[in-house]
């Protein structure tokens, strides 16, 4: 309803041309799909899901800029107009740093840090041992969100180390499955699991289940993250830190640039490029710090 009123005012009071109309109004309509995926209200949205959306669509579509001003013109077009019309009482996007978008690199762990974060989980329940689990497999497999809580237990193959995953454009990859998470899904499977099956949910496939016996949602696994990260005093971060953190750290360690590819399920190389920048960036960084003329 709200969005049909944009596009009305967009053409009777702005009288802009059909085609930015329809610009405006496709990128307001997937911003709008994202907030209903993820259950959350427009009166909600604020510069948290902005941020999360629009990287999210920078690392599914590897946009230029000059495309994400215009998605970032669209929906703030959208936030004025709810502003006008007393739909909502500010603009989250005006609090975003609009120049350096464009610029901003994935936040990511060192490996240490990773480590330190997951061990700082509390495993003495069976809501711990999943959280334990599924960021294992975050990490250790390059997850996006999506993947890990549409992750189906028949898709799982421990004994071969491997697991079957659907990502962007229902395309499936197998994806090799490390020590570390194998031992922790395990674990989960044997000891966590069946204490969160409810006995009306038997027939549940959903390999991480929430406290109703259900698939956890993107928005719960966003609110445990978010919680672990707190505990442990780090800073604020997004679950796909884990994701970006495993691309890094593969390259880091020799992997090359298709392999990982791969492995993210980026249809495009470019957007996997992204993570050659922040090699640079330490590269620059050592450069300042050992060179006598850095």
């Amino acid at each position: 309803m709200l969005l049909s009123e944009f596009e009305d005012h967009l053409r009777v009071g702005k009288r802009l041309s059909p085609l930015t109309v329809d610009t405006y109004m496709r990128e307001c309509r997937s911003f709008a799909s994202y907030l209903e995926e993820n259950e959350v209200g427009i009166d909600e949205a604020s510069q948290i899901h902005l941020i999360d959306y629009l990287a999210e669509r920078q690392e599914r579509d590897g946009i230029e800029r000059r495309t994400m001003a215009k998605v970032i013109s669209s929906i703030s077009g959208f936030f004025k107009f709810l502003v006008l019309e007393g739909k909502r009482a500010d603009n989250p996007m005006e609090l975003i740093d609009m120049p350096r978008l464009g610029r901003a690199l994935p936040a990511v762990y060192t490996i240490d840090e990773v480590d330190e974060l997951l061990s700082s989980i509390d495993i003495s329940n069976p809501y711990g041992l999943r959280d334990r689990a599924l960021f294992e497999l975050v990490y250790s497999c390059g997850l996006r969100i999506s993947e890990v809580a549409d992750l189906q237990i028949n898709r799982v193959y421990t004994d071969q180390d491997l697991i079957l995953v659907r990502g962007k454009g229902d395309k499936e990859r197998y994806l090799p499955l490390g020590e570390e998470a194998k031992y922790w899904l395990q674990k989960y499977l044997s000891e966590g699991r069946e204490r969160l099956l409810k006995q009306k949910r038997r027939g549940e496939t959903h390999l991480f289940l929430n406290s109703r016996g259900t698939g956890i949602s993107r928005k719960g696994i966003w609110k445990r993250f978010h919680g672990i990260v707190e505990k442990a005093k780090f800073p604020s971060s997004k679950v796909h830190a884990l994701r970006h953190s495993f691309a890094t750290h593969l390259l880091k360690g020799g992997a090359d640039l298709r392999s990982v590819q791969e492995l993210l399920g980026h249809a495009d190389i470019s957007t996997t490029q992204i993570y050659t920048h922040l090699d640079k960036e330490d590269l620059r960084s050592y450069h300042r710090e050992f060179h006598p003329r850095g």
